[in-house]
């Protein structure tokens, strides 16, 4: 059996066979080549690529890792601009939903209009308030003897603990809630600054819906 053409060229070019007048003959193993010297001796020749594995320069591993990182950077900055926000929530009337201290991340995009038990971002004299919403538009919003009715029917509110009553100086019921607009309280009804002091709210002018909480715990 011969060895194939393309191996015989190689070995000739590495200079590790001389092609004589004897045939070239293929060693059993499919890494050798051998070639007779006479009739009762033969030498096998290895053909092995002794040159060692390129060397990646540690600048490109680290341009490599700072171009990820500024990559991810710049997507968090993008998601957080035009999608998402992120605010310390400062005031002690959505406990125990969220808490004085907790970051709160909202979903920008407000278009889509809002639903009852929607917890909203909404800024008010410079302040961001976080509120659920009670009412949205074409509801009629009562309060009365300590509670909250949405068109006719007393809204049971499990997780809130305290009667809801009017202001001396808000807003008067009955009121219908606008089209485009919602009625949002605070989850702790006494001396909260919802819509019994401001009215009811336009969709356009609320931050957006709050999708999750980060509880802060303290150290």
């Amino acid at each position: 059996m011969f060895v194939d053409g393309n191996i015989s060229s190689v070995a000739k070019r590495l200079g590790l066979i001389k092609v004589g007048e004897e045939k070239i003959s293929y060693h059993n193993s499919t890494n050798s080549i051998a070639t007779p010297f006479s009739d009762d001796m033969m030498q096998i020749i290895v053909v092995k690529d002794a040159r060692p594995a390129p060397v990646t320069p540690i600048w490109r591993d680290l341009l490599s890792l700072f171009m990820k990182l500024g990559f991810i950077a710049l997507a968090a900055v993008i998601l957080f601009t035009f999608f998402f926000g992120l605010l310390r929530y400062q005031d002690p009337y959505m406990t125990p939903a969220i808490k004085d201290g907790d970051l709160v991340v909202f979903y920008r995009i407000t278009s889509y209009g809002y639903l009852p038990q929607d917890v909203v971002a909404i800024e008010y004299e410079g302040n961001t308030h976080v509120r659920r919403v009670v009412a949205t538009g074409g509801d009629i919003v009562d309060i009365a003897d300590g509670d909250l009715k949405v068109n006719g029917a007393i809204q049971q509110e499990p997780a809130i603990h305290h009667k809801t009553e009017q202001y001396l100086e808000g807003v008067e019921f009955p009121l219908t809630v606008p089209e485009g607009h919602v009625f949002v309280l605070g989850d702790v009804r006494d001396n909260a600054t919802d819509s019994r002091v401001y009215g009811c709210v336009r969709i356009e002018d609320t931050k957006g819906k709050v999708m999750t909480v980060l509880r802060r715990r303290n150290i």
